[in-house]
């Protein structure tokens, strides 16, 4: 096996034992013992949990990064990008909990040591959104005057609606096909978007 992927390895099994588990329950030997790698192995890597569970986080926020940049790539248009921009936010961060326990769990306890991690996530959100936002302003497609105001606004926005909306405390009584065209009115009325669809 590689480096890279005796890491990674490590990684996703860590990262399976803290969903389960939780990190304060999981030790460096059942890491080890999981992954079927010796604890040297792992000292290897990792000098601590403390390092393996930060490496779980900039994982988890890499792959989110990933496929936002995918849906950022796309070719169509401003209004669809933008508004599949924060579906895809949204679902991944729900995916993510999921994949990693519930929000309880001790994986998610520590918002701080989540947010340090995340500085560079938001920071990259930020500029897709200012990108898809100007390449709408140029189009005449949205009406704004400041495209960087707008992007910080429109990422702490969907960053703040992350927990009600994994927890499925948004709008929960309605479906989804009807809760989303409100969220498209919203965006697209903030935006001061010019389609009527």
């Amino acid at each position: 096996m590689t480096v890279l992927k005796t890491r990674d390895k490590l990684v996703d099994v860590a990262r399976q034992l803290f969903a389960k588990k939780g990190v304060d329950d999981t030790t460096m030997n059942d890491i080890a013992v999981a992954s079927r790698k010796g604890r040297r192995t792992l000292y290897t890597y990792f000098k601590n949990k403390e390092e393996i569970y930060m490496a779980v986080v900039e994982s988890e926020i890499r792959m989110l990064s990933e496929t936002l940049q995918k849906v950022a790539m796309k070719d169509t248009t401003p209004e669809k990008k933008i508004l599949e921009l924060i579906f895809t936010h949204l679902e991944a961060a729900k995916t993510i909990v999921y994949r990693n326990g519930t929000l309880k769990a001790n994986f998610f306890r520590d918002i701080w040591r989540v947010e340090a991690e995340r500085k560079d996530f938001d920071v990259k959100e930020i500029l897709l959104f200012r990108k898809i936002l100007q390449e709408g302003k140029d189009t005449g497609v949205f009406d704004i005057d400041d495209v960087e105001i707008i992007a910080s606004i429109l990422h702490f926005c969907i960053k703040g609606i992350e927990v009600p909306f994994i927890r499925g405390q948004i709008a929960e009584e309605l479906d989804d096909e009807t809760s989303w065209r409100y969220v498209k009115k919203i965006v697209y009325g903030a935006l001061g978007c010019k389609i009527s669809d």
